[in-house]
């Protein structure tokens, strides 16, 4: 059961890290203690253990902790290859494709779901065959907490011959069809960035296989390709370890994460009823389960902007998630779009916007939060 925290009298947190830290401070303290006092910082039997309850918690038979969300999705790609990817989400997993040498192609995604949309992923890898690259992989990003359609997208990548890697940066802790997230796909990304879900206190990540041929390689990876021993190298890896003391913070929130999303529902549960009348509220498949890492609510054609300032003189902050379809990007802009559009991204770029979302959020916390929503949108 979470403690009860007192809500903020002035401008509302929209992501509280410190009300997570009261209930666990004892504890967090604890751990940071006996990691300086042992001294192993780099991976060690924290990062172990890390290990091992991230892996009980999701059910995969492999977990490997690394540096950074970013990190835990680069994958075995080059030159002449290509990868599909939704255009509606965060940079990084273009980012990692294009490093590797490869060719992101971006597909469209669902307008009420915000996950990658099957058919335009089907588009995308004709269009990388069409355009003399091999389609080697497909990226589908859980946006905003729920898993994509991973029945749908895992018949494509068996029949298409692609690897399925679920980026679950903002999913870890969800369902989908019954089945967690880190047993969706071959493989599956999760970060710890500390805004995250389950979050670290800096950058960490971590990879979810049941292959164990891959699981080998991704631990030679994160040790700079590091092959039998420290100073062999059979492929070009990454600098990308997990610091003992993020482990050792990770192994302690993971005890209250099960409740955190509990709460994180019944807060989007509160908001849903609020505002369905009036807004266009998240939808939730009804297949899977969300951890609600973002609250996000499309404004369709009214100013964006305009709501905000009027949230934010109540105190009531926002986000968008995101302004910026990829490949409108000036990064991104010369790689493939399926179909030479990705319209429901586009749109949804200009309508998004994100609430306070986090599991201490109480009710009066909550109610500021909706009558301020209600009077600007009245």
């Amino acid at each position: 059961m979470l403690k009860r925290i007192p809500p903020a009298e002035a401008t509302i947190a929209f992501i509280d890290l410190q009300a997570q830290r009261n209930q666990i401070a004892d504890e967090i303290d604890i751990a940071i203690a006996r990691v300086l006092d042992h001294g192993q910082f780099i991976l060690g039997k924290e990062v172990d253990a890390a290990e091992k309850k991230l892996a009980e918690f999701c059910g995969a038979e492999h977990t490997i902790a690394c540096a950074s969300g970013t990190d835990a999705l680069a994958i075995d790609v080059g030159r002449g290859d290509a990868v599909i990817c939704p255009a509606f989400t965060f940079a990084a997993p273009a980012e990692v494709i294009a490093l590797r040498g490869a060719t992101p192609i971006f597909a469209d995604v669902l307008p009420k779901t915000f996950n990658i949309d099957p058919e335009s992923a089907k588009s995308a890898i004709d269009l990388a065959r069409e355009q003399g690259l091999q389609p080697k992989a497909l990226i589908a990003v859980d946006l905003y907490g729920q898993p994509a359609d991973y029945d749908e997208l895992s018949a494509l990548c068996d029949a298409e011959g692609l690897m399925l890697i679920d980026d679950a940066a903002q999913s870890f802790g969800a369902t989908f069809d019954g089945r967690p997230v880190g047993t969706l796909a071959h493989a599956t990304a999760t970060s710890f960035f500390p805004a995250k879900p389950l979050g670290c206190y800096g950058d960490g990540g971590a990879v979810f296989t049941d292959d164990a041929d891959l699981a080998d390689r991704l631990r030679s990876l994160r040790m700079h390709g590091q092959g039998t021993d420290r100073y062999e190298h059979p492929r070009v890896g990454l600098n990308s370890r997990l610091d003992a003391i993020q482990a050792a913070i990770l192994v302690e929130k993971l005890r209250i994460f099960p409740a955190e999303i509990i709460a994180r529902g019944r807060v989007a549960a509160r908001y849903n009823d609020a505002f369905a009348e009036r807004l266009m509220i998240p939808a939730v498949d009804q297949r899977a389960t969300s951890v609600w890492a973002q609250y996000t609510l499309r404004l369709g054609n009214r100013d964006r902007e305009v709501f905000r300032a009027t949230l934010q003189t109540d105190g009531v902050p926002t986000a968008v998630h995101y302004p910026h379809a990829l490949h409108r990007q000036e990064a991104y802009s010369s790689y493939p779009v399926a179909n030479g559009a990705a319209r429901a991204s586009e749109q949804l770029a200009t309508e998004v916007v994100s609430l306070p979302m986090h599991p201490y959020l109480d009710e009066p916390t909550q109610d500021r939060v909706i009558d301020s929503v209600l009077r600007a949108t009245g």
